[in-house]
């Protein structure tokens, strides 16, 4: 399935996409739910992030160009960093260049919903906890990291985190290309299986440092071809079997001045 989360007269709404429009529902998507009678065209909606998690949490470097580079070990420590509830957007939503800067530099990923509370999980238990998949784009300004190494600011601003458009209950993570195009030209296209850390060892390894909760989303990291984007240009983050998470930049100049 893949459920939406939308704005109409409003109003927000949680819906399931099918043919005939967004079905949509009622009650907890994470527990228990039914299918209410009003169905929604995709047009007449504000499509906003599929979820609202309260935290987002984004692995670093985690790709290579190739399966045959995969190293023979993961690493003992990976990168993690977080983003705030703050940083997210929606489909469409416009992604704010910060002052002071002209470029920022974004990063399609895949995106993993956590379904079920999980806490010091082994591999097997995994996917039980999962509720589905959407795509994240990490917007960074690494013109903010700090000169010790330092992720937070750089990562943490205004819709420097899109997400969306829906979460795709039925997909199996281990099989699916990560894309972006940049203005229509494809910059990244790569199969999750080059993750230097495999998304089970990801939550096993966060779940034994915290507790995850129903909502929370984890970014599972970004295929090589990465980087800076300006002002104007829309960037189209794809999972085929999820969607296109599309966004625009803007200057934060510009919106102050229109």
């Amino acid at each position: 399935m893949k459920f939406a989360r939308f704005r109409y007269n409003h109003s927000e709404h949680y819906g399931v996409v099918t043919e005939k429009g967004i079905k949509a529902v009622k009650g907890e998507i994470f527990n228990e739910w039914e299918f209410t009678e009003e169905i929604y065209s995709a047009e007449e909606v504000e499509w906003l992030a599929p979820v609202s998690p309260s935290k987002v949490i984004g692995i670093g470097a985690n790709y290579v160009a190739s399966k045959e580079e995969l190293p023979d070990t993961i690493p003992d420590l990976p990168v993690f960093f977080f983003k705030p509830a703050s940083s997210i957007a929606g489909p469409e939503q416009d992604v704010v260049i910060p002052n002071a800067i002209e470029e920022i530099k974004f990063e399609s990923e895949l995106a993993v919903v956590i379904g079920k509370e999980a806490k010091n999980l082994s591999k097997d238990q995994v996917l039980e906890h999962v509720f589905g998949y959407t795509i994240g784009n990490d917007v960074t300004a690494p013109q903010f990291f700090h000169e010790d190494g330092h992720w937070t600011l750089g990562k943490s601003f205004d819709t420097f985190t899109p997400l969306g458009p829906v979460v795709e209950t039925e997909l199996d993570p281990l099989k699916v290309r990560v894309k972006a195009e940049v203005n229509g030209e494809e910059k990244q296209n790569s199969l999750t299986e080059q993750m230097i850390v495999p998304l089970k060892e990801m939550i096993v390894y966060l779940s034994t440092v915290m507790t995850l909760h129903p909502g929370d989303v984890i970014l599972t990291g970004s295929p090589l071809g990465a980087h800076f984007v300006k002002e104007g240009d829309v960037i189209e983050c794809k999972v085929d079997e999820i969607g296109t998470l599309r966004n625009k930049t803007v200057n934060s100049q510009t919106l102050v001045s229109s």
